[in-house]
């Protein structure tokens, strides 16, 4: 049995992971991050980053490896596929910046990785089981046992497993419920280039909503979001079988461009999963801690993708609880155990209410842009109140700066702070 102590354990590897490691080791915190799978597992193929995110990016310190490749989505194509209208939106100004701005995945999590010392992530290292234990100074250690009989004691634990997380579990959160549609997503790559315009292209009707929008002059994401027919409809698993029921079935009356696109799919990157949420009143009204331990990214906090905030969100986790741990950090030099609970309160204070709201502006946003029903209500809805009313309102709404990282005093009394370029 192998047995080790760890100051600060993250459980996962992906945005939210990578990111609170980040966050911490910037200010001097080691940190372990657990990750069950051989290697960083990219799922997704790309993520729309708002200036939330951007704030976010900056005080971590990695906002320059992916300014210079991405350039922000300043407009949007909105066609109705049933009768043929085509509305024209502006995201220039929104939030106060230039529009959202579309990385591959791929690349902010190596950017993000790219950051930690070696040996700060432990690959295939699945969690089997958590504990808390008391020590005799009143304050709690988690004890953690891995697949392969290793148990890791650590001073504080964060969750950052996705959405059906242990920790979250063991918190006693409830699982995340239904929104009633699934969704689609992929990548498209035109060697030659594909030609479309730096903008989102969307295509709505009842039921269903699709679009894209380029990364760069080659590759374009592109998405799908439904209401399936039945509750007992399977979810394909096989791409190429994703892609076939997308052109000829579900998409098939899309304009032409749209099925050029999921036609060019990289299939490895095409995705589906029923589109989950955690009930905002959960994170209300249940506990997000407990001692030493909490949760961050999906694992606090899975949403619909409407607003593009999942990514967005857990970056700016990372650097709240960056910001309250590495506090007690240099308070300190080092984890004072009896002051961690204070610690991840503050950040459980900070943090609630924000992503409560933001769960329940991406589902109304959904439901509003594409409600199940075609008649007069859904159209006033969808095509006067919110795309003409509150669709600039809604995405104005979600700018948002998370603050700074705490700055590092070396010996010779100046500080250390993060690259903001």
């Amino acid at each position: 049995m192998e047995m080790r102590e760890e100051e600060v354990v993250i459980v996962g590897a992906g945005i939210s992971g990578l990111a609170t490691a980040v966050a911490l080791t910037r200010v001097g915190v080691p940190v372990l991050v657990l990750e069950r799978w051989e290697e960083l597992r990219i799922t997704g193929a790309a993520l729309a980053l708002y200036s939330n995110a951007w704030f976010a990016l900056e005080a971590l310190g990695v906002a320059h490896k992916l300014s210079p490749f991405y350039v922000p989505t300043q407009k949007g194509r909105i066609t109705n596929v049933t009768n043929g209208a085509v509305k024209e939106v502006s995201y220039s100004g929104f939030e106060r910046r230039n529009g959202p701005i579309l990385v591959h995945r791929r690349k902010l999590l190596e950017s993000l990785a790219e950051e930690l010392p070696p040996g700060t992530i432990r690959f295939s290292s699945k969690l089997i089981s958590i504990q808390s234990q008391r020590t005799p100074q009143g304050s709690s250690i988690a004890t953690l046992q891995l697949e392969g009989n290793t148990i890791i004691k650590a001073k504080v634990l964060i969750g950052c497993d996705g959405v059906h997380s242990v920790v979250a579990q063991w918190l006693g959160l409830m699982p995340p419920v239904p929104s009633g549609r699934n969704g689609i997503r992929g990548l498209s790559v035109f060697p030659q280039g594909h030609g479309f315009s730096q903008a989102l292209h969307q295509f709505v009707k009842p039921g269903q909503r699709g679009g894209f929008v380029p990364i760069n002059d080659t590759d374009l994401y592109w998405f799908l979001f439904y209401y399936p027919k039945s509750t007992g409809n399977e979810i394909p698993g096989d791409p190429m079988l994703i892609q076939k029921e997308v052109m000829e079935n579900l998409a098939k009356d899309f304009p032409p461009r749209y099925l050029e696109v999921v036609q060019n799919s990289d299939l490895p990157a095409i995705t589906c999963a029923p589109l989950l949420l955690r009930c905002p009143w959960d994170l209300l009204w249940k506990n997000l801690s407990r001692g030493n331990i909490t949760v961050a990214g999906d694992a606090l906090h899975p949403m619909t993708p409407d607003l593009g905030q999942g990514g967005c969100s857990a970056l700016e986790d990372a650097v709240v609880l960056g910001r309250h741990i590495g506090n007690l950090f240099l308070k300190n030099r080092r984890i004072v155990p009896e002051e961690v609970p204070r610690a991840i309160n503050g950040y459980v204070m900070e943090r609630k209410w924000r992503v409560a709201g933001l769960i329940t502006k991406s589902y109304l946003s959904g439901w509003a842009q594409q409600g199940g029903g075609s008649g007069w209500l859904m159209k006033l809805i969808r095509d006067f109140i919110f795309f003409k009313v509150l669709y600039r309102i809604i995405f104005d709404s979600i700018y948002y700066d998370c603050g700074k990282l705490p700055s590092i005093s070396l010996p010779n009394g100046s500080q250390m702070g993060c690259k903001n370029d």
